[in-house]
């Protein structure tokens, strides 16, 4: 194994960590593929691999700590499969710099929201919590999907955004349900990048070897934790990755 591949399994162990706390994992590995060759299509596709295999471990791991059931879990992920299936399918001509853009926007708000409401992301409002959603969690939870099933990267924080603000789970469950969502969605999504042919295995099983190591430990710590110390991750994260998407460590860079 060269250097380059115990790299990404290393990146893989990182991503499955923040993907396991927050979310924008992704925002990591993808770039990384497509630095060591893989275009962006192929890198988006072999990242649904590691995606898949990670979010079995962390969901695996949440139910064997009992965080959630998986009838709950089943409900909030029928609308966010369907909006997967759909972005994984369609071609859409995007600005991709536009559509960096408003991601980053979106990841600031909700960086200072996170900030400046906790009781909304540290109470679980569980009292008030139906078994299926309505029809506003639908639609939103369609469009989460719509959007993860297209680019995958960063779909961990509007998922916790749909179900801490929009369901009323506390973020120690909302990680574990968001895990079990993307498991199920990304079945679907990556079979359809593997029958387009934009799959690399063997950057795909490398990267999953990583993703897998730092879920199990990070959801060991979410539990143990809780949601208290998964909303400060979730801040730092937040931010990091919405300075890394407006360019702010390469202009630091060429600044040093």
């Amino acid at each position: 194994m060269d250097w380059q591949l115990v790299i990404l399994m290393l990146i893989g162990f990182v991503a499955g960590f923040i993907n396991t706390f927050a979310g924008g994992g992704s925002l990591i590995s993808l770039p990384f593929m497509m630095f060591l060759g893989l275009p962006a299509n192929v890198a988006n596709g072999t990242q649904r691999i590691a995606i898949f295999f990670q979010n079995i471990v962390g969901t695996a791991s949440f139910k064997q700590q009992k965080v959630f059931n998986f009838k709950e879990g089943i409900w909030y992920s029928i609308p966010t499969i369907f909006g997967a299936i759909i972005g994984a399918s369609i071609a859409v001509e995007i600005n991709e710099e536009i559509m960096k853009n408003i991601i980053g926007a979106l990841l600031i708000f909700m960086f200072f929201f996170v900030i400046l409401k906790p009781d909304l992301w540290l109470k679980s409002k569980s009292e008030f919590i139906k078994t299926k959603p309505t029809f506003i969690q639908v639609i939103t939870l369609f469009f989460v999907g719509l959007y993860g099933g297209f680019i995958q990267a960063g779909v961990g924080f509007f998922l916790i955004a749909a179900l801490v603000l929009g369901v009323g789970f506390d973020l120690v469950k909302a990680n574990a349900i968001k895990l079990f969502i993307v498991l199920l969605y990304t079945l679907f999504a990556l079979s359809i990048f593997i029958f387009e042919g934009l799959v690399n295995y063997k950057f795909g099983v490398i990267l999953a070897i990583g993703n897998m190591t730092g879920t199990f430990i990070a959801s060991r710590y979410a539990v143990n934790w809780g949601p208290k110390f998964v909303r400060y991750i979730l801040i730092i994260v937040l931010l990091g990755v919405s300075l890394q998407i407006f360019g702010i460590f390469e202009y630091l860079y060429h600044l040093i």
